[in-house]
C-alpha cells in the first residue's frame, strides 16, 4: 500500500559514517536536516516556551500530542483556526503522534479490543473511543505535515504471547489507517512493535516495510527497559528498514540518547524531557546534567555552558537563573528550557557534522563518556 503524500515528501540520503547518517527531508512547511531532535509541545505548546522561543532555539520541527488535543481544545476547533500551524503560529513542519502510546499509559483507564481502545479522561471521568479511524481523523483535522499509525505498545516486562498479540493487532491496525488517511500533505509513519524479542521486531520491521511510507518509526522503547536493551533493540531494527527513508526513534532525548541512536541508523528523536528536566532545575552540559539549584551556582558569572549561544547563555549567568528558581519565578524554568531545546538540536546538528565529515567515531568517543 503506497502513502499518497509521498509526491510531497522526499527524503535524500546524503551521506554515512558506519550505520551513523545525514539526510534531508522535505515536507510542505518546510526541509529538515537530519539526524534531528524534536522538541515536545504537548498541548500546542512547549511548556513555558511560545512558538517564538522554540523557533529561536533552531528547532527544524515540533511534536505536538493528538490525544490531549483531542480532549482539549478539540481537534475540530484547531481545524476551524487553520489547522495546527496557524493555531499556534509555527510555520515549519509539525509531527503529530496517533495516542497509542497516550492509552497505553493510562494503564488501568482504559479497554483494548479488536475495534479500537476505550479510556477514561483522568481529568473529567468522562469515557472516549479511539480506533485507527478515528486516530486518522483527529490527526487530519489538526494538520499536521507527518502523522503517526495508531499502535498498541505492550509493557516491559511482557511476556512473548502478550507482545506478539500487541504486535499483530498494530499491524491490522496500521492498514486501517492507510485506508483512513486521505490527505495528501500529511505523511503518515508506520511503527515497528514486537517488545523486547528480537523475532518479533523482525517480523514487524518486515510487515511496516511492505507499505510504501514516507517515512518508519521505532516504538515501543523507552518505557522501563534498560539502555543495554534499548540500544540493542534499535541496532537490532534500524537496520531492517528502508535505507531511502527516515527512522524515527520515538520518545528519547538526552544527549547520549542521540549519540547511541545516530550511532545505529536513527535520523529523528524526541522526548519531553529536555523541558521536564528543566521544570526540576536540570540543565544540559558537555560533562552531563548539572542542576541549578546546587550551592556551587551561588555567585558563578558564567553561563549555563560556556560558548553556547542560547538566549540563556547570551544574557544570564547561572547565579541569576538560581536566584530566579530559588524565589520560585517561572522564569528559570523558561530560561533553561530554552538552554536544554537548543542544546539538543544543536548537538544532532554537530552529529551530522560529524557524519558529513566522516569523524562521527571520533566525535562520539570524545563525547559519550563525559556525558554518563
Amino acid at each position: 500500500m503506497r502513502d499518497n503524500a509521498l509526491d510531497n515528501f522526499k527524503y535524500e540520503l546524503l551521506h554515512e559514517c558506519g550505520n551513523a547518517r545525514a539526510g534531508i527531508l522535505t515536507t510542505p512547511h518546510g526541509i529538515i536536516k537530519t539526524p534531528i531532535f524534536m522538541p515536545v509541545g504537548t498541548n500546542s505548546a512547549v511548556k513555558t516556551l511560545t512558538s517564538e522561543q522554540v523557533a529561536d532555539t533552531g528547532a527544524q520541527i515540533m511534536l505536538s500530542n493528538s490525544y490531549h488535543l483531542y480532549l482539549r481544545a478539540g481537534t475540530k476547533l484547531i481545524k476551524q483556526f487553520g489547522g495546527i500551524h496557524s493555531w499556534m503560529n509555527w510555520h515549519k513542519p509539525v509531527l503529530t503522534d496517533s495516542g497509542g502510546f497516550q492509552v497505553f499509559s493510562l494503564g488501568h483507564l482504559n479497554k483494548i479490543s479488536e475495534d479500537g481502545v476505550e479510556f477514561t479522561d483522568p481529568k473529567d471521568g468522562k469515557k472516549h473511543f479511539i480506533n485507527p479511524e478515528i486516530s486518522m481523523e483527529i490527526q487530519q483535522d489538526i494538520g499536521a505535515d507527518i502523522i503517526m499509525a495508531f499502535d498498541q505498545c505492550a509493557p516491559y516486562p511482557c511476556d512473548y504471547d502478550t507482545a506478539k498479540h500487541a504486535m499483530e493487532r498494530t499491524h491490522r491496525w496500521l492498514e486501517r489507517c492507510f485506508k483512513a488517511k486521505t490527505n495528501p500533505n500529511q505523511a503518515l509513519f508506520p511503527i515497528v512493535q514486537g517488545a523486547f524479542f528480537d523475532d518479533l521486531r523482525k517480523e514487524s520491521a518486515k510487515v511496516i516495510s511492505s507499505y510504501d511510507a514516507a517515512g518508519y518509526a521505532i516504538g515501543g522503547v523507552s518505557v522501563g527497559e534498560p539502555a543495554e536493551m534499548k540500544n540493542h533493540l534499535v541496532e537490532y531494527t534500524a537496520p531492517l528498514l528502508p535505507k531511502d527513508k527516515p527512522r524515527y526513534l520515538m520518545g528519547v532525548g538526552t544527549p547520549e540518547d542521540l549519540l547511541d541512536g545516530i550511532k545505529r541508523g536513527i535520523d529523528m528523536f524526541d522526548c519531553v524531557l529536555p523541558t521536564r528536566n528543566a521544570r526540576h532545575g536540570s540543565f544540559f552540559t558537555p560533562n552531563g546534567k548539572k542542576n541549578i539549584k546546587n550551592k556551587e551556582f551561588y555567585d558563578d558569572d558564567r553561563p549555563l555552558v560556556e560558548g553556547c549561544n542560547c538566549f540563556a547563555c547570551r544574557n544570564h549567568s547561572r547565579a541569576y537563573i538560581r536566584h530566579l528558581w530559588r524565589c520560585g519565578e517561572s522564569t528559570a524554568a523558561t530560561l533553561l528550557s530554552i538552554h536544554n531545546i537548543q542544546y539538543l538540536v544543536e548537538f544532532s546538528q554537530k552529529c551530522r557534522e560529524a557524519i558529513l565529515s566522516d569523524s562521527f567515531d571520533e566525535f562520539y568517543n570524545n563525547n559519550y563518556n563525559k556525558l554518563i
